[in-house]
């Protein structure tokens, strides 16, 4: 089977050539780059074996072209993402790809980090001297001289040298091969391919980390045709960054290391988590909120509050109902005293963005916090607040506003740490999100250690859940 996919999924029902035509720009390294990487692990016989780690770059689609396991990484953070599958899968030939903009300038720590471990991944680094994907910004391997969006005038002394990262990466004593090659004519394609494969071959031996830099075209941003590219890295960036093998040593191989264990109740017992089968109380049907299949929540209050511990719960608790849930926490400098949140998405099947820009529900502890996010809920959304220290709410037209006293019912419960179980009762009965039997399990379980505080837990989630009760019922009334 063909490394390269037969038809590209990025092309919507693309036929002919388009269904194998990839996003670059005509007259790009990357392709040719691509098709080397490809022939490689194909006459290696790695395809089943290879795991392909893409950042954010012009790389960022190269999933949807090789038949390889494939992994997206946070931009710069490629060798970090390797590591770890290598770590975890000692026996498999993993790969970073990554620009210039992505491996020299954001992920710099990581790739010298990653090298100086040494540990047997390849590196495939693309050095076309520009930030091809974002719009053609200075990249820290422009030459001096170069005009891109950033540099109008041209680089000079005050925006650096230009970096080489080649030579950088070979004075370090754990990388055992490292060479630079070029695309701009046959003599440096037949190179640039023997280097990557010998870079995946040394993998492949487990004797270490192996670094390929390939200086490619980007016509685009150097607004030239595809040969005038080719003629212009011969002419200007070989001097700079000269081609050949920087570093070639062959150390003994890497001894083997164990195989991480990935045997389920091996795992619970590490991370303190269970095998056994959690009761599930939504009856296998998602719960009518009137916000669709996909619900996005925002927890928000100063450092302390509770924000933080609420929103985990109530993932938790939609995932042991079988349903998907995210989490992500937001710690600013301002979180005490300030505004610490807690974006939480709860969906039916799949939460397609974790990021709660326009919740459907907020909580907001303190004022900051309301004031920053109550504008930013939908029409027909939610808002919770304490109204112990929110004396005076804004004015939000269109959102069903509830406020109740977290802390003052905290404090007559003798633990105004409860507050934020206060606002989850509060939440439960707003929204009827979750069963109550399900968030309460969620508290039971993160409270394993400390049984003896359950119990007013419970007691502040119900007070949550009356305060709601008696607001409608004033409404009624």
């Amino acid at each position: 089977m063909s490394v390269f996919y037969e038809h590209f999924e990025r092309h919507d029902h693309g036929q002919g050539l388009k269904a194998h035509a990839t996003h670059y720009c005509p007259g790009c390294g990357h392709g040719v780059v691509h098709k080397f990487l490809g022939e490689a692990i194909e006459s290696l016989g790695l395809q089943d074996d290879t795991v392909l780690v893409s950042p954010v770059g012009c790389t960022v689609f190269m999933y949807y072209y090789m038949d390889v396991g494939n992994t997206q990484a946070a931009h710069g953070r490629a060798p970090a993402v390797a590591i770890g599958h290598k770590l975890a899968n000692p026996k498999a030939t993993v790969i970073a790809y990554q620009g210039d903009g992505d491996l020299a300038s954001i992920g710099l720590a990581e790739i010298f980090h990653a090298a100086n471990l040494g540990l047997p991944i390849t590196i495939i680094f693309v050095n076309n001297a520009i930030y091809g994907m974002t719009g053609g910004q200075m990249a820290p391997t422009t030459p001096m001289g170069l005009k891109t969006a950033t540099s109008p005038m041209g680089r000079g002394r005050h925006e650096g040298m230009p970096m080489r990262m080649a030579e950088l990466i070979a004075q370090l004593e754990a990388p055992i091969y490292v060479e630079r090659v070029a695309l701009f004519d046959n003599k440096q394609r037949v190179k640039a391919q023997k280097a990557i494969t010998k870079a995946l071959k040394l993998q492949t031996d487990r004797v270490g980390f192996s670094f390929v830099e390939v200086l490619a075209e980007c016509p685009t941003h150097l607004k030239m045709t595809p040969l005038e590219a080719e003629k212009w890295v011969a002419e200007k960036m070989v001097p700079l960054y000269p081609l050949g093998v920087k570093k070639d040593v062959t150390p003994e191989a890497w001894p083997a290391w164990p195989q991480p264990s990935f045997d389920p109740e091996r795992v619970a017992r590490v991370v303190g988590g269970t095998t056994e089968d959690v009761p599930r109380f939504a009856k296998g049907s998602f719960p009518e909120t009137g916000f669709g299949s996909d619900v996005a929540l925002k927890l928000a209050g100063a450092g302390g509050d509770g924000a933080q511990t609420a929103a985990l719960l109530l993932a938790r608790a939609g995932i042991q109902e079988g349903f998907d849930a995210t989490h992500i926490p937001s710690y600013g400098p301002e979180s005490r005293g300030g505004t610490s949140y807690a974006d939480v998405h709860v969906a039916a099947t799949e939460v397609l963005s974790p990021a709660a820009s326009t919740p459907h529900v907020l909580v907001a502890f303190n004022a900051p916090s309301l004031a920053k996010f109550g504008p930013t809920v939908v029409p027909g959304g939610v808002v919770l607040y304490d109204k112990t220290v929110i004396t005076d709410p804004p004015s939000l037209p269109g959102v069903r506003m509830y406020g109740v006293p977290f802390a003052q019912i905290a404090q007559e419960l003798g633990a105004l740490v409860v507050k934020n179980i206060v606002a989850l009762g509060a939440l439960q009965a707003a929204t009827g999100l979750l069963p109550k039997e399900s968030l309460l399990l969620a508290i039971r379980q993160a409270l394993e250690h400390k049984k003896h505080l359950f119990a007013v837990n419970a007691q502040a989630f119900e007070r949550g859940v009356q305060a709601i009760e008696a607001l409608r019922q004033k409404d009624v009334s």
